[in-house]
């Protein structure tokens, strides 16, 4: 039966609950156990998918077709272990769930409470689909004291009351910070968020400490001594130069060993963690650096792109090279004289997704410079989108082509699909009333053809499924006049209706793609596309 370990997080945000969760499911992992990783959220939102990713950073997309918190990203990326809608549960998905239930009359009448009716929800979703696993990690988002997590943590109190401690742990991430004009770290801040956690009945026995240096033995005693563990389990969690170093530090530190510790288990040997020890090596002693331009609108906040970041850094790791990202922010390209000359020197371009006409101009020029300047280029949803209108426009001659994404247009070579096609499946599917219910979502199949670049990319595989999120299609009419000019259409669905992949065959490295594939990208298992686009990047910069 799975043990559960419930992950909370105190005094501030932004500690790294996520990267601490899927470090350690990394460690139980190296051990030979079985892991699952899921996330509880507390706003009401139903899920991130409508959120903007100015305020919430990017929506993390599973097979299934959830749009989840980005946590679910460092979670696939650690362990490797898909996720699904079952691991990310908010506030609102909760209440939706439970009011639902009571206009069917689940309750007979009843009065519908906070307790127990959604912490019995809570409790339910906690524990679905666990079957099989040895270990569940459970990350409650937000910070302890917050209002709108008290019935996340009633939930988790109750279930750990029932499950009993050989088979639940509390975890608590917390914050000790050093005063510079004091010359100290302070402890307080850590005894006083453990109080809250007491104060709603929950008593961690496992403490995380953020800290930007170590922490001596006696501080360690102190937050023990105060907060009712055992010495050994205060541990240090210090800043890390990559977050690919963090399961080697809490390893040193002891992390693993405390839980199997508290569950009665074995924690002899060391754990097989061969594999993070070469990617560190491979981020700290590169044999070489490429630049990659990524163009985009959210350039001010990565988070909005944290797939991305790390699928770029991990195509670096297959070659052992290290990739120095140059945000550009797309509207400096909008009309602007000489602009374009800001992209000159970097071995590559990406131009990621997006929703929206801000920046878009700006996105074409940088398309329209890669093809003409011969640079390496990837486009990514919206970016394969963009790079269809830049040939259509530019190689085409249709001036006016352009997305109905923007507005009415005279050629709309990019379009909602009702637009163009009709009577299919996924129309009546994107017909659906709500925002979050318009949109193409999760794992699809794509046909690669014969003799193309994407297909050597994925080494010479005929069929591949991949991740989507888009509202807007290329649209397929279009697809005898771009090929005329030039622009081949190297993946498609495969009914032949969509067009997934784009590529330019007398192009040094150019593909464009309507999925997401840094959402399938690992540290150890990078994603074929980045490694591809990062090793013509290095071939452009003729390190090689």
């Amino acid at each position: 039966m799975a043990r559960f370990v419930f992950i909370t997080g105190g005094v501030v945000s932004s500690l790294g609950k996520g990267i601490a969760a899927a470090s350690l499911g990394a460690l139980l992992q190296a051990r030979g156990h079985r892991v699952r990783l899921r996330k509880l959220d507390p706003y009401l939102n139903v899920d991130p998918g409508t959120m903007s990713p100015t305020q919430h950073g990017e929506v993390f997309v599973t097979d299934d077709g959830a749009e989840t918190d980005l946590d679910l990203g460092h979670y696939e990326r650690f362990t490797g272990v898909h996720a699904s809608r079952a691991d990310n549960w908010t506030t609102g998905r909760i209440y939706a769930d439970v009011i639902a239930a009571e206009r069917r009359g689940d309750y007979l009448g009843g009065t519908v409470q906070v307790i127990p009716h959604i912490t019995d929800k809570i409790k339910e979703s906690i524990q679905a689909e666990t079957d099989g696993y040895d270990f569940v990690l459970v990350e409650i988002g937000g910070t302890v004291g917050d209002i709108e997590s008290l019935p996340f943590l009633e939930a988790i109190r109750q279930l750990a009351n029932e499950l009993g401690p050989q088979r639940s742990l509390f975890m608590h991430l917390t914050l000790v910070p050093y005063i510079p004009t004091a010359g100290e770290l302070k402890t307080k801040p850590t005894q006083h968020s453990v109080k809250e956690l007491l104060g709603l009945g929950i008593q961690p026995q496992i403490l995380l400490c953020r800290c930007d240096r170590p922490i001596p033995d006696n501080e360690r005693r102190k937050i023990a001594l105060f907060c009712n563990v055992r010495p050994e389990a205060v541990i240090p969690a210090l800043d890390a130069g990559t977050i690919y170093n963090v399961p080697l530090q809490y390893h040193a530190e002891g992390l693993d060993q405390e839980v199997l510790r508290h569950f009665n288990m074995s924690a002899w040997g060391r754990p097989d963690l061969r594999r993070w020890e070469r990617i560190v090596q491979a981020v700290r002693q590169p044999e070489g650096e490429v630049t990659i331009a990524v163009v985009g609108k959210y350039t001010n906040l990565l988070d909005s792109y944290k797939s991305l970041n790390e699928a770029l850094t991990h195509g670096g790791i297959a070659h052992n090279v290290r990739v120095r990202l140059d945000w550009v922010e797309s509207e400096i390209f909008d009309g602007a004289d000489g602009a374009l000359e800001r992209l000159s020197g970097v071995n590559g371009i990406l131009v990621p997704g997006g929703f929206g006409e801000r920046g878009t101009p700006g996105k074409i020029e940088a398309v329209r410079f890669a093809r003409e300047r011969r640079v390496p280029f990837l486009g990514i949803c919206f970016g394969m989108q963009m790079a269809v209108i830049e040939a259509a426009r530019n190689l085409v001659g249709l001036r006016d082509a352009s997305s109905t994404e923007f507005g009415a247009c005279p050629e709309p070579v990019v379009g909602l699909l009702t637009e163009w096609m009709r009577g299919n499946a996924l129309e009546r599917r994107t017909a659906a009333g709500d925002l979050g219910g318009t949109m193409r979502l999760g794992s699809y199949p794509a046909k690669l053809a014969e003799d193309s670049l994407v297909r050597s990319v994925y080494d010479g595989a005929g069929e591949i499924t991949e991740r989507h999120r888009h509202r807007y299609e290329v649209n397929v009419n279009y697809k005898d006049r771009l090929e005329e000019a030039g622009l081949r259409f190297s993946g498609m669905s495969p009914d032949g209706a969509l067009p997934e992949i784009v590529e330019y065959p007398d192009h040094p490295w150019f593909i464009g793609v309507q999925f997401h594939p840094e959402l399938k990208s690992k540290p150890f298992d990078p994603h074929p596309l980045f490694r591809g686009f990062v090793g013509a990047a290095v071939r452009q910069a003729r390190l090689v």
